[in-house]
């Protein structure tokens, strides 16, 4: 899969609000109420992640967790990184319970 050039992957943004390119990867930080409502979320990020065996770098600060999507076998960010960033987004609108 071919890594996307700078200006495709700007032009792209626009469709997942929230998100930014930041030279390697496409990132966002999700906030939540309480330290467990974020570990619950990243659990279902997980198992989506690992059902496509495409995984994003994820940063916890108590409520905050950052994701961020690159394909490290090209170096920069690809139609995968955009399609994880998607179903993360979907899933961050669908609340549990």
């Amino acid at each position: 899969m071919a890594r996307l050039e700078t200006t495709e992957i700007e032009k792209r943004l626009a469709a997942i609000p929230g998100w930014r390119y930041d030279g390697r990867a496409i990132k966002k930080l999700y906030r939540f109420k309480e330290f467990m409502d974020g570990i619950h979320f990243l659990v279902r990020v997980a198992e989506m992640a690992e059902a496509v065996d495409h995984h994003p770098d994820v940063t916890i600060n108590y409520t905050r967790i950052t994701f961020a999507c690159t394909t490290h076998s090209e170096g920069g960010v690809t139609n995968k990184d955009f399609a994880l960033a998607s179903e993360i987004e979907a899933a961050y609108a669908v609340k549990p319970g």
